[in-house]
């Protein structure tokens, strides 16, 4: 690595960690710890969004994909600006009903408390691995660049990521997100500029069009094909409804607003930032490949940190990789956040019998440790290094995310509905979806040419089928002359 190169990463690192401390405040119970005590700013908590759900997924291998295929990944963001504004008009409202400190609160008043459970137990085994793999891709541009091992790579993420977590809570986590958005988006922008100018120019992507390059829609009707504007729009839009409705990565921030027009303020444009920042990101992809940057036997993910490593000029390699690592510590904070958020309010609190605010920080800031140490763990068994991480991280979300959406429409939308219907249907939604998001590994063919973008909506049809039939199928007959149970 070259000199000027370690430096910028180490100031960069050193002026993240020291910004969120000092913007984070001081701690002095469980509402400041986990939701900023309900006072951020909807702007920073829209900017927090974007760079939660996207991060290194977005930086190192949304551009592999377009370096090695076109811009159809971009439909899927359509769908996600769909989604959400279906969340800030439909699911929104009930969370601030009250007060309310996580995401499944909501299911315990409409159903009781063994459903809140369950929903927070699915939560945080879904986000445990979806960000182990997080983790891991995080690992990868610093072993490109430092030469260092992955898992020499997961550790020092994982370290420098607990710093200001366990110290500054949510607060601190979100305005990092907002530093380091900004200067990942520099970094997009920069490397753009340098790729498209030893292509040739913007002339260049002449040729990336005459090759497909820069298709965006594909209109063919196939459950096989991941990227069409079916499946990206729908499929899109039902995996948005379900991270940003039923996911307490994301409603936590929206719960930090102070109050329902900020957290709709944040959710929508959150989602039109994410459809100009794909586009980014694809365009970054494509002018790798104008430049030469693919090369064979090369993974995806490697193609852009390879790229920034080798021919951007010192100071600003050194700036781009930094970015692409402080914005996937970025999802690292804000899952190590949530994940200690749920524990505590939704397991621990119930069980323990414990309400105390200033006992309930202790608690989370413990927890905050030892989810980071799940999380490191899961990164350093991860096995598969062979698919390109955004699809992977985004596999694993749908083995769930189907489940959770569907509970949450049937305490909505489907009165009949019980406890023990919507804990059932939970339960049917996550396990038959195994088959599915798995079914390479099991040997099912057949349930393997399903595109991963029609997941989401499958499991969402099976929990609300199951539900409803059980809430039918499980009710008592009632007699002429009698009430209703």
């Amino acid at each position: 690595m070259r000199p000027l190169d370690a430096a910028v990463i180490a100031a960069y690192f050193a002026a993240v960690t020291v910004t969120g401390l000092r913007l984070a405040g001081r701690q002095r119970d469980a509402a400041d710890y986990f939701l900023g005590r309900r006072g951020l700013p909807w702007w920073a908590i829209m900017l927090s969004i974007v760079a939660t759900e996207t991060s290194a997924l977005t930086i190192i291998s949304v551009p592999g994909l377009a370096a090695r295929g076109n811009l159809t990944f971009l439909q899927l963001a359509f769908g996600y600006l769909i989604g959400r504004i279906a969340v800030a008009a439909l699911l929104l409202p009930g969370y601030f009903e009250g007060t309310q400190d996580t995401a499944y609160q909501r299911l315990e008043r409409r159903f009781g408390p063994g459903a809140r459970r369950a929903a927070a137990a699915i939560f945080l085994v879904t986000r445990a691995l979806g960000d182990s793999v997080r983790v891991f891709a995080t690992a990868i541009p610093l072993a490109v660049i430092t030469r260092w091992s992955l898992p020499a790579g997961v550790l020092a993420v994982g370290a420098v990521t607990v710093l200001y977590t366990w110290l500054g809570g949510l607060r601190a986590v979100v305005w990092v997100d907002v530093v380091q958005l900004g200067v990942y988006l520099v970094g997009g922008v920069a490397t753009l500029a340098v790729a498209t100018a030893l292509a040739g120019g913007p002339g260049g992507f002449a040729a990336a069009a005459a090759h497909g390059k820069l298709a965006v829609l594909d209109l063919s009707l196939s459950f096989a094909a991941p990227y069409t504007l079916w499946g990206g729009v729908i499929g899109g839009a039902l995996l948005s409804a379900a991270s940003h409705g039923t996911d307490h990565l994301i409603v936590q921030r929206l719960l930090a607003a102070r109050d329902l027009r900020d957290a709709r303020r944040a959710l929508v444009g959150s989602g039109v930032f994410v459809i100009a920042q794909f586009a980014l990101f694809l365009l970054v992809g494509t002018s790798l490949w104008l430049a030469g940057a693919d090369r064979p036997g090369m993974r995806g993910d490697a193609i852009y940190p390879t790229f920034a490593a080798e021919r951007l000029p010192p100071g600003l390699a050194g700036l781009v990789v930094a970015a692409i690592l402080a914005a996937a510590m970025s999802t690292v904070a804000s899952s190590l956040n949530a994940l200690a958020s749920a524990a505590t309010h939704d397991l621990y609190a119930p069980l323990a019998g414990r309400r105390d605010s200033a006992h309930l920080l202790r608690v989370g800031r413990w927890l905050t440790l030892g989810w980071a140490g799940v999380l490191v763990g899961g990164a350093l068994l991860f096995p598969d290094r062979d698919t390109p991480v955004v699809e992977l991280a985004l596999k694993v979300a749908s083995l769930t995310y189907g489940g959770l959406l569907g509970s949450y429409l049937l305490g909505s939308l489907w009165p009949r509905a019980r406890e023990r219907d919507v804990i059932l249907a939970l339960a049917a939604g996550v396990l038959g979806m195994i088959p599915v998001v798995f079914a390479a590994r099991l040997g099912l063919p057949a349930l393997g040419r399903l595109a991963w973008t029609w997941d989401v909506p499958l499991g969402t049809l099976v929990t609300v089928a199951v539900g409803m039939g059980a809430s039918v199928l499980g009710r008592p007959r009632v007699r002429r002359g009698e009430a209703a149970p």
